[in-house]
């Protein structure tokens, strides 16, 4: 298998006619479901980042690259490796200060341990409501009108205004902690709103307030965040707000109800209490790779222009607070379904018998599940020779492969020329697009996509969508079987779907290495002119 693969892989690499139209190749349920089970095996053990298990999958992934007749990307071979800090809250337990009053780690107030600080004590700073912290103000969004918080803490609201879209405001959200330092702030509090509450208690907020943090290693060993300035941060439930707003100007039951409404932006004010922290940090570090692959183009004109299909490896391990029964989350559909997708669609390219204009990367990534940091560390440091780049990004994450999907929502599609690319490789199989039924996830931020699009890449991450019975199955799967270790291969997946997703995603990808020109923002886009301010743009269609 391995040498009939490379054969044509040699074959077609070294074709010099890019007249000849690409085959259409089929695409197998039983190697995606093949696939699917391995990766979700419990001998991999959860495949949590910087363990054995992890390493498994990785080399079964490289090892099937191979089969298929690619090139490794790295410098390194396969393996991108990405060092990482990871942290852990350490004796004495943390406390957080309201005026005069101590709050333990846990039942009203949550915080994580520091990458940067082994011990700190902060004394009460003041503190400044900064509404829900937004700052865009060439769009006209500046929470921080107004306001000194230079050398004290803010506190905002979680979330976003009621009304703005969902993906600009998840973006603004993410982004809260850059902007607080840019103004001069030294910590954050985040104030959950009922909305908030909602999507994640506050029971599960206290779960993943106790696991480790991490972050990777810059080359020269420091580690990277996105506002190094920020000392601390935490997470505040009502009762600790309210005490938070003790003696304000405005009450937290006010600022709440002007914030439910729709539209509704509560500005801010200076507060009267003070907070502070003492905390300890534990650090060790470990590694854990990126497994990427090439397939080289065949225009030199386009030799420079990368388009990148993507998967993160990576889930949760096993739960180590569990004395017995089942421990390991074996992440069946999060995300083994979609590194298997990825890989059908790599071995397509192959079979297709035709080379793609632009070379194609196909990566399987770490540290998804921490924070999207395989894929940040591939997107500051992509594996291409100079003066190569990436183009465009096609992400695979968690497609719910439990029933027929009609239809896909495509994350991103809509601000970029990838939309109409998007629009022909699903009509082409039957599968119509549909809007995001589920905008309070902000889903177009917590995928691996979205650290290319801060790179300034256009980029598309496709969900299957709710048509034909899918609301009920994709929520029940979140509600009963997301990020728990129930997400295996006995769940009733429909494996011919799984083909299916692997053709569209294939779809897409052939059409952008193929294409005249690499996809553009469109002139309106918010991300276009946020992270990519100098590139050409285009004009959106019918404007």
């Amino acid at each position: 298998m391995r040498l009939a693969f490379a054969a044509v892989a040699a074959a077609l690499l070294a074709s010099a006619a890019p007249a000849q139209a690409p085959a259409q190749p089929e695409f197998s349920a039983d190697r995606v479901k093949a696939d699917i089970e391995f990766l979700a095996d419990d001998l991999l053990e959860g495949r949590d980042t910087g363990t054995r298990g992890y390493d498994i999958a990785a080399h079964f992934v490289a090892t099937r690259f191979e089969s298929m007749g690619l090139k490794p990307a790295s410098k390194d071979g396969w393996y991108q490796e990405v060092r990482f800090r990871e942290t852990k809250l350490a004796d004495p337990a943390p406390v957080l200060t309201i005026g005069g009053k101590s709050y333990e780690n846990g039942p009203q107030v949550l915080m994580g341990p520091s990458a940067f600080e082994t011990s700190q004590t902060i004394a009460g700073l003041p503190v400044v409501f900064a509404g829900y912290g937004l700052h865009a103000p060439d769009r006209g969004i500046d929470d921080y009108a107004g306001l000194d918080v230079k050398g004290k803490v803010v506190a905002v609201l979680s979330g976003f205004p009621k009304g703005m879209a969902s993906d600009i405001g998840a973006h603004l959200a993410t982004d809260k902690g850059s902007a607080a330092e840019r103004q001069g702030a030294v910590g954050m509090v985040s104030i959950l709103t009922p909305e908030a509450l909602k999507v994640a208690p506050w029971a599960l907020r206290q779960r993943y307030a106790g696991e480790p943090g991490f972050t990777w290693l810059k080359p020269d060993g420091q580690p990277f965040d996105d506002a190094p300035g920020l000392r601390f941060g935490a997470q505040f439930n009502e009762e600790a707000a309210a005490n938070l707003f003790a003696g304000a100007p405005r009450s937290l039951k006010t600022v709440l109800g002007e914030a439910a409404k729709a539209g509704g932006k509560p500005k801010g004010f200076a507060l009267k209490q003070t907070v502070g922290i003492t905390r300890a940090s534990a650090h060790s570090e470990t590694k854990s790779p990126n497994v990427i692959a090439m397939l080289p183009g065949s225009d030199p004109a386009l030799a420079n222009e990368y388009v990148l299909l993507m998967a993160h490896l990576d889930h949760e391990g096993i739960d180590a607070k569990k004395a017995d029964g089942d421990r390991i989350y074996n992440g069946a559909m999060d995300n083994a379904s979609g590194v298997a997708t990825m890989l059908e669609a790599a071995r397509a390219f192959v079979a297709s018998g035709v080379a793609p204009k632009r070379p194609i990367l196909f990566a399987a990534v770490t540290a998804e599940e921490k924070g999207l940091l395989g894929a940040q560390y591939l997107a500051k440091y992509p594996a291409v020779p100079a003066p190569g780049k990436v183009v465009a990004v096609v992400n695979l994450d968690m497609p719910v492969l439990l029933y027929d999907f009609t239809d896909v929502v495509a994350f991103g599609a809509e601000h970029s020329t990838l939309g109409p690319i998007v629009d022909r490789a699903t009509a082409s199989a039957g599968v119509k697009l549909s809007p995001d039924p589920m905008p309070e996830q902000n889903l177009f931020t917590r995928s691996d996509h979205y650290r290319f699009v801060q790179e300034g890449v256009p980029s598309v991450f496709l969900m299957t969508g709710f048509a034909n019975g899918g609301e009920k199955i994709f929520k029940d799967f979140l509600a009963t079987h997301y990020h728990k270790v129930s997400d295996q291969t006995d769940l009733p997946f429909d494996w011919n779907a799984a083909a299916k997703f692997a053709r569209i995603n294939y779809a897409i990808a052939r059409e952008i290495a193929d294409a005249p020109e690499a996809p553009r923002w469109y002139q309106d886009s918010f991300f276009g002119d946020t992270f990519a301010k100098d590139a050409p743009k285009a004009a959106k269609a019918g404007k």
